[in-house]
């Protein structure tokens, strides 16, 4: 549920049969579970780029059931099982092939994730001959290793060309979400920003639940009434106090509205909240503006050597100094560590160029237009309310609820509606104004949306493509 950096437990818990049987749970190092998972689903004669996609694709597929906490957020005690209709085969005791084994030990430590996400990839696989998916081929995988593919241009082939390899993930002990404690009335920290930003999100399923406004880490009245009310929905103790199975209830659900445990999941992004500049921030400070900002940074991390690796905790610790210096050095801005709109804005202008290009790489439209300072009210014209109706049009497309408006350049009553009924939907003030904050609303949801209808090219569809077919029949 909150957005950490992802590890490689020390020891997994397998369920020898189906979620809800009354069979035994083994415990063992998770590199053994790899290697036996991988001798049970694979062969060891493919060619060696086939195994390492196997293996790649079986390691993430477990690190998202346990980043997910997807089986302990439905009070189970294990993080996987050993039914294939659920999960991965693993058979206590069987041989594991050495040329497994070796490789295993190389990279057990590795995953697939999504560029910009957070979360290990849900990597479903199948074998490909008996039964099929939308996801890697077991048996595709070795024919396409035969025809001197590399074993991430397999995983590439299959899951999207928007995907990458996490190398030398750190190993730690399994870790609990769950801070141990109730949080409630009063309580302040990190836990309480988690809490808040999960209801936020639930509540666009879930409307009903009072917003949260704002997200500063207080566990306050807003904060219990939307606690009180989503346990009320959920059939818990509507007492307005987060412990463990009000907890728990939370990661399920954050997890099943963002479908985080699918394929095409939303992913652990963080458009849809305000993006503008929340004044100078620095080392000490904390909270939703802090994740944010090491979000940015952890994406610009990845394409530029020059700026180091940052844990997205929203505390801005020395971590996210050193990094904030390297951004600014790199811009010839002052280095003094802390961001200010300059700063602030220039590392968004980057972030976006990165999104924009590697996501959007053959879209020009696709493009983010940054709040000018002018709140766009009834009677305003010109360019800019122009590509607030384009935005408008597009998130309309998939959200009912938002009526598309005429492209005209006038702020009408019509694009006013619009704007009402968006700023209903996703929990702002409903004023029919677009100020900063509902612009970058707007604009952050567009481009999910955008990203949404513009997927990337996945795996052979397992047939002839002839002129003139359609996706309704194959001809």
């Amino acid at each position: 549920m909150p957005i950490v950096n992802p590890y490689v437990p020390s020891y997994i818990t397998v369920h020898l049969g189906t979620p809800s049987s009354s069979a035994q749970n083994v415990t063992v190092s998770f590199p053994d579970y790899i290697k036996n998972v991988a001798s049970s689903e694979i062969y060891p004669t493919w060619s060696e780029s086939a195994i390492y996609a196997n293996i790649y694709a079986q390691i993430s597929f477990a690190l998202n059931r346990i980043y997910l906490e997807h089986y302990p957020s439905q009070g189970y005690t294990f993080n996987i099982t050993n039914s294939t209709a659920y999960d991965q085969a693993f058979s206590p005791g069987r041989n594991i092939f050495d040329n497994i084994g070796r490789i295993v030990d190389n990279i057990f430590n590795n995953y697939i994730r999504r560029m910009g996400y957070a979360e290990p990839l849900a990597a479903i696989y199948c074998n490909g001959t008996t039964s099929t998916c939308n996801g890697l081929s077991q048996w595709g995988s070795e024919e396409l290793a035969n025809q001197g593919y590399s074993s991430i241009n397999i995983l590439k082939y299959y899951y999207g060309y928007n995907i990458e390899l996490v190398q030398d993930a750190p190993v730690a002990d399994l870790q609990a979400s769950y801070p141990g404690y109730p949080l409630q009335r009063g309580s302040t920290g990190d836990y309480v920003v988690v809490i808040q930003r999960s209801l936020v999100r639930i509540a666009q399923n879930y409307p009903s639940i009072p917003n949260i406004n704002p997200i500063d880490g207080v566990f306050g009245e807003s904060t219990e009434r939307a606690v009180t009310v989503f346990q009320e929905i959920f059939n818990l103790t509507a007492d307005g106090i987060v412990g463990k199975s009000t907890w728990y209830k939370l990661v399920y659900l954050y997890v099943a509205v963002n479908k985080l445990g699918e394929l095409e999941s939303q992913g652990q992004r963080l458009f849809g909240i305000s993006l503008s500049y929340p004044d100078a921030i620095s080392e000490g400070n904390r909270g939703e503006k802090v994740y944010v900002l090491q979000y940015f940074l952890s994406v610009l991390a990845q394409f530029y050597d020059f700026i180091p690796f940052v844990e997205i905790t929203g505390t801005f610790g020395p971590q996210t100094t050193e990094a904030v210096i390297a951004f600014q050095k790199s811009e010839d801005l002052p280095q003094t560590g802390i961001v200010n709109d300059i700063t602030w804005n220039e590392i968004y202008r980057e972030f976006r160029g990165i999104v924009t290009t590697v996501f959007d790489e053959n879209n020009t439209t696709s493009r983010f237009i940054p709040f000018s300072g002018t709140t766009l009210k009834l009677g305003s014209k010109g360019e800019e309310v122009v590509t607030l109706q384009q935005y408008i049009n597009n998130i309309s497309d998939i959200n009912p609820n938002i009526a598309p408006v005429a492209v005209t350049g006038d702020y009408n009553e019509e694009t006013m509606n619009s704007v009402m009924q968006y700023q209903k939907e996703f929990g702002l003030k409903v004023t029919g104004e677009v100020d900063r904050a509902t612009w970058n609303s707007i604009g952050g949801t567009y481009l999910d949306v955008v990203s949404s209808k513009n997927p990337q090219p996945t795996q052979y569809p397992g047939y002839e493509l002839k002129a003139g077919q359609s996706d309704s029949a194959r001809n």
